[in-house]
């Protein structure tokens, strides 16, 4: 059985962590095939977006304890989180479409897609300390990149869970979508990337990512200057430009 089912739309790609019976437990095995996977769709010219969601009942119920033992130490561990973190890193546009619970590094899957879409059943539950361990995988920064202080200290201190509402509330999820329309709202938000340019969705999330040192008026402009010129002198918006003043001729 493929840990990973991968199904390329118009556009698009959704990725479905499959292994139902443990409620996609996220092995290393499930690691290295999303790795090679989204070598594969940054390839792919095609390809502008990614949503990644769970088979069957559950998101991801997190990493593979037995693993977590065998991969001990600064050099184990991150292992673990490579495949997570290789979408994390990802210039596509990415998407989780959260089904059932999302746990400690599932919960990580969530969390590292730039936008995460909960259906009304998804459960965000961080549980690393209520199972003994120290949060992993950049758990703690990327969940107050997404939503704030007391969300990140409830959830990881105070063993708070959140339903898909909550989490749309305190802003870890975009939105909270009734369970049958989950995947039509995430493949809806990734038709709308993947409409527009490919390169220039790519260097737009480079400048958005690049907003999180940024602190003063002057160097966001600089930070935009580039990709802004390079849009202009692409086809996209020359074309555009033309139709716009074909259009306006007629009036």
């Amino acid at each position: 059985m493929d840990s990973l089912l991968v199904e390329r739309k118009d556009g698009y790609a959704i990725l479905t962590l499959n292994d139902p019976d443990r409620r996609n437990v996220f092995t290393l095995e499930m690691s290295a095939r999303v790795s090679e996977v989204f070598d594969e769709l940054e390839a792919d010219p095609s390809i502008s977006a990614v949503i990644l969601t769970g088979a069957g009942k559950g998101f991801c119920s997190g990493g593979h304890l037995d693993e977590l033992l065998a991969n001990p130490g600064h050099e184990g561990l991150p292992k673990v989180y490579a495949g997570f973190i290789r979408m994390a890193e990802s210039r596509l546009a990415t998407i989780a479409a959260v089904n059932g619970a999302a746990v400690g590094a599932g919960m990580n899957a969530a969390l590292c897609c730039d936008v995460v879409v909960a259906a009304e059943s998804a459960k965000f539950d961080s549980r690393f300390l209520q199972i003994g361990i120290g949060p992993g995988g950049g758990h703690t920064w990327r969940l107050r990149n997404k939503t704030d202080l007391q969300t990140v200290k409830s959830m990881v201190l105070f063993s708070e869970v959140l339903d898909g509402a909550r989490a749309a509330e305190v802003g870890l999820a975009w939105k909270c979508v009734p369970d049958g329309e989950l995947m039509e709202a995430a493949e809806a938000m990734a038709a709308k990337a993947a409409s527009a340019p490919r390169e220039l969705l790519m260097r737009t999330k480079d400048t958005i990512e690049r907003t999180e040192t940024i602190t003063a008026s002057d160097d966001s402009v600089v930070n935009e200057l580039d990709t802004q010129v390079w849009s202009m002198g692409q086809p996209a918006f020359k074309e555009m430009v033309a139709s716009l003043k074909a259009r306006m001729a007629k009036k």
